[in-house]
């Protein structure tokens, strides 16, 4: 489900309040993570906005994806072994991943009780959660 188009004003904005200059490299891959919400890769991203954006590299999206990251507008999910998604939706969640067809879904998750208990003298920093099965479409 795509989501409705944001502005680039709104997110020139929204860079600017997390101390990100924003390049339109940032606003380009900053837009195209909220709206899009398919969890893509560095090399999806590229792929999506080389024709937007002729002189953008994929080291650049690279670097804007971590200065993104950095400023907390964006998380990076390892799904398997070295597999690098990004998610402009930073709130806690949980994600689901098709066996069949590689789609990621979000789903509602709680995940304030997922701690470090028994761990003397620790702190979560993060908290991720990852399931694995078969979508709604490719379960039918």
């Amino acid at each position: 489900m795509k989501a409705q188009a944001i502005s680039n004003e709104y997110l020139t904005e929204a860079l600017r309040g997390a101390e990100v200059r924003p390049s339109t490299a940032r606003v380009h891959v900053l837009k195209y993570l909220l709206e899009q919400r398919n969890h893509p890769t560095i090399d999806q991203i590229y792929r999506a906005l080389r024709e937007t954006l002729p002189s953008l590299s994929r080291t650049s999206v690279y670097n804007t994806v971590g200065a993104l990251q950095q400023a907390g507008l964006v998380r990076a999910l390892t799904m398997e072994g070295n597999e690098m998604r990004y998610d402009a939706f930073t709130e806690d969640h949980g994600h689901f991943k098709c066996e069949r067809c590689g789609a990621i879904l979000d789903f509602d998750a709680d995940l304030s009780a997922i701690g470090a208990a028994g761990i003397k003298g620790s702190v979560v920093t993060k908290r991720d959660v990852l399931l694995w099965g078969l979508c709604p479409a490719c379960a039918k």
